[in-house]
């Protein structure tokens, strides 16, 4: 396993000097392992894995040490996932991902659980996903749990069949714009006249992906589109700044939040309500998703079951305190708003 990893190093980086730095080794340690899988397969496969090329020089990977490279990373990818999947069934790591947006609910469950979790030896592991990537990250089994947000239509969703579902929130689809009020008067649009507005549009996303349900794929020809942007954060400077007048979608509650808390961002654009005469309802459903029947597999005190129901108890606290939606945070917009897949709509 030890020779796989240098091999796939030596040729991430090039020269046995450049894996031996990565590796935190001495350079004739790497060099040594490298000329016994040389020796090695030039005996089985009657080539080496790896040519010199000079001093100075990157080696060069014959066909059958780029053919062990591929099948080293599925090696290794493949024990790795064993040894993780192993941990997690024992409960000894819970890996969970969340939006920036709901970090603040899944802090109040962290605190919940917390110290029972010290005891335990629980490793609990965070990291950030962007809501484009929370059903793809846990279909991939990179994480246990994740919070964030979903483009959904009501009554029930395929693609949300295959996850256990705590809803803390539905919401619709909003536009901020900075057209005058005689133009866009408000406070409500119908979506089918999206058509006569000039858009700011991201590339991709959730809006993207609800953009392309109501009016096609080929939505970008249906429509003014005034801007395409990278991030939404681009979106709100580009409409502040003046430059163009426009409309650029979000969902409701992020539009509520720039009502509410004068969201930086926002200031000095109007929200205005669409309601949907075009084509499928859709709402954003915040909340937290787990992979169907993996929770009914484990104990009740297994970490991922502690963490669940923690979960649901912050959020019925939020609730009672009537600290939802805002909960006195500024969300962030550009999270909610920069997600979705349109090839998933």
């Amino acid at each position: 396993m030890d020779q796989l990893r240098t091999l796939i190093v030596v040729h991430d980086t090039g020269t046995a000097l450049g894996a031996a730095r990565m590796l935190g080794r001495e350079q004739s340690s790497v060099q040594k392992q490298l000329d016994t899988m040389n020796r090695n397969f030039r005996e089985v496969c009657g080539e080496p894995l790896v040519l010199k090329q000079g001093r100075g020089k990157d080696v060069l990977f014959t066909g059958t040490g780029e053919a062990l490279v591929g099948l080293a990373r599925e090696t290794l990818g493949d024990w790795l996932d064993g040894v993780h999947e192993s941990r997690r069934r024992l409960g000894r790591t819970l890996m969970v991902g969340t939006t920036r947006f709901t970090l603040a609910y899944l802090a109040g469950a962290g605190e919940r659980v917390g110290e029972d979790f010290r005891q335990r030896g629980i490793e609990l592991r965070i990291g950030h996903v962007r809501t484009r990537d929370v059903l793809a990250k846990l279909r991939a089994k990179e994480v246990d749990l994740v919070c964030g947000s979903v483009v959904t239509r009501p009554g029930g969703d395929d693609e949300l069949v295959a996850f256990d579902v705590m809803e803390w929130r539905r919401s619709g689809v909003s536009l901020l714009t900075n057209l005058p009020e005689e133009r866009l008067p408000g406070p409500t649009l119908e979506s089918s006249e999206l058509r006569s507005l000039p858009l700011v549009v991201s590339g991709s996303g959730m809006m993207a992906g609800v953009l392309h349900a109501w009016f096609g794929a080929d939505y970008r020809n249906r429509l003014r589109i005034a801007a395409e942007i990278d991030t939404v954060n681009y979106g709100f400077e580009l409409l502040r700044s003046g430059l163009l007048e426009g409309c650029m979608l979000v969902t409701q509650g992020v539009a509520d939040a720039i009502g509410d808390l004068g969201v930086s961002a926002g200031r000095g654009l109007r929200a205005v309500e669409l309601v949907n005469d075009t084509g499928p309802r859709l709402e954003v459903l915040l909340g937290a998703f787990t992979r169907r029947g993996e929770r009914a597999g484990y104990a009740p005190d297994h970490p991922l079951n502690m963490l669940w129901e923690a979960l649901a108890e912050e959020n019925e606290g939020w609730r009672r305190e009537q600290r939802w939606p805002t909960a006195g945070l500024e969300p962030d917009p550009f999270e909610l708003a920069n997600s979705y897949d349109p090839s998933e709509s």
